[in-house]
């Protein structure tokens, strides 16, 4: 084989490699698609599902893996600590309106206590996909709090993406747990 031969050679392996990375650069950001729009400023509606678990009925069955200080003080013992998404969704559900208007009324009643809204996510898709996710969440959370009412200063929102599930596992179950957004007193 002579230079010229040799110098072909190689520049047609380097193509077929410039080819491929990027074949797996566009797979890999196809992806990581989703058709959730994490920057829509609209209020966040109450929507229906049933296909998830509801407030009331999962919020007794999960603990999270590594919770946060709570002052029970801080929150009214008859509420669900809990609400539920459905996937890739930061809507907040009919089923958790009773729990929405009942931190709403006691946070309007109790101008001095405050309360931090985690927005969670199940562990499929990306860390940063998910702390976006579970920060749209907490938002969404908050912002049906504020629609009804309750001061922005007694209100937090923060996200710990698929960081801290409350159950382990891979199937639609945990996963249903995980997607999550958790009242905590502070």
């Amino acid at each position: 084989m002579n230079t010229q031969q040799i110098d072909s050679s190689v520049m047609t392996l380097a193509r077929r490699a410039t080819g491929v990375a990027l074949a797996c650069s566009a797979l890999w950001l196809v992806g990581c698609g989703s058709n959730v729009k994490l920057e829509d400023p609209k209020p966040a509606p109450i929507t229906t599902s049933s296909n998830a678990p509801t407030s009331t009925s999962a919020a007794s069955t999960v603990a999270p893996v590594e919770a946060a200080p709570i002052d029970p003080s801080a929150l009214p013992a008859n509420l669900a600590r809990v609400i539920y998404f459905d996937y890739d969704s930061f809507v907040v559900r009919e089923d958790a309106r009773g729990t929405v208007d009942g931190y709403a009324k006691y946070l309007n009643a109790n101008k001095s206590k405050h309360i931090t809204v985690e927005g969670h996510t199940d562990a499929r898709g990306g860390s940063e996909y998910n702390l976006a996710l579970g920060q749209k969440r907490a938002e969404a959370t908050v912002k049906a709090l504020g629609l009804l009412g309750v001061s922005a200063n007694q209100l937090e929102a923060v996200s710990f993406g698929k960081e801290r599930p409350a159950v382990e596992g891979s199937n639609e179950e945990a996963w249903a747990k995980n997607r999550r957004a958790e009242f905590k007193g502070r």
